[in-house]
């Protein structure tokens, strides 16, 4: 494939959002599209919910059985600073992206009548919204506030560095939803996510290594102070330490070798250059959907 032949730079944003203000985030979105494009970036990957915050440590109010009025009014919040897909956020995204002429990916809370999804964004180098794929299942508490994507956005993205694809946070954990991204022979393998913990790490260069593709691993660094004063069930934010995420983006290589990062404790952008022809070369001995693969035996597809 003459795409193998070429050697994209990627940019893994590291970033905190302006909490709750979908304005200001979608603001300094193009910034740091703006910053990782002038280093060069071919392909941009932003954190899970990005815009406009994973509301990390907040209840909404809900325990099984009632819900609160201050919880409901910490949703509308939520929900007005959320996003439509297309709207005036995405275009203004999909305008920077053409500026920079980059791929851009992006989490996001996407608003659909009264339901939020967790939702990541795909948009060209044309300024092109390629695809939108939702979280399948949101985790714990998160199904409290997030609805379910279904399996039309278990996508791949055509592009001149090979297939770009990927999965959010613990979707990553399900066996069935990775193999329906090697099913179309991800090169890319895109993951934002929320989780810091080290464990995720070993996540990252398991899918490198099972998939035989590169994996940029991506996530939120956020301090307790970043929360809007005023935020409605603020006080539940007392009991959390001062750093809620501490990061750890990383990119690994189709060997699962670590390349850049993981970074910790600050915000910051991971640049890779990324030689395509590692992807062919893991292939030698091991392909999950070709020759390591046993479809006489079990039978897998989407629906």
């Amino acid at each position: 494939m003459n795409q193998q032949n070429l050697h994209p730079k990627v940019a893994v944003v590291q970033a905190a959002p302006i909490l709750f203000n979908k304005k200001g985030t979608v603001s300094k979105t193009i910034n740091l599209i703006e910053e990782a494009a002038s280093n060069g970036a071919n392909l941009i990957l932003f954190p899970e919910a990005f815009i406009p915050c994973y509301p990390r440590g907040l209840s909404f109010g809900m325990v099984v059985g009632s819900r609160t009025g201050d919880g409901r009014g910490l949703w509308q919040q939520y929900w007005e600073n959320s996003i439509d897909v297309p709207g005036p956020e995405t275009r203004s995204i999909a305008e920077a992206a053409k500026t920079a002429g980059a791929y851009v990916v992006i989490g996001v809370m996407e608003r659909s009548g009264g339901t939020l999804y967790c939702s990541m964004l795909y948009f060209g180098p044309d300024g092109t919204l390629l695809g939108n794929h939702r979280k399948l299942k949101p985790t714990g508490s998160e199904r409290l506030i997030w609805g379910e994507g279904d399996g039309s956005g278990l996508i791949s993205i055509d592009s001149e560095y090979g297939k770009l694809g990927g999965l959010i946070c613990w979707e990553n954990y399900m066996p069935l939803a990775r193999m329906a991204m090697y099913q179309q022979r991800v090169d890319i393998y895109l993951a934002p996510t929320a989780d810091s913990r080290d464990t995720w790490q070993a996540t990252m260069q398991h899918i490198a290594q099972e998939g035989r593709c590169f994996v940029l691993g991506c996530n939120q660094y956020v301090t307790k102070d970043m929360y809007p004063k005023d935020l409605p069930l603020k006080e539940e934010l007392k009991s959390q330490p001062d750093e809620m995420c501490r990061g750890g983006s990383v990119i690994v290589n189709p060997m699962g070798h670590v390349i850049a990062g993981p970074l910790f404790g600050e915000e910051g952008i991971l640049y890779a250059d990324l030689d395509m022809n590692e992807v062919v070369r893991g292939k030698l001995d091991f392909d999950v959907v070709g020759h390591y693969n046993r479809p006489d035996v079990f039978d897998f597809q989407v629906k």
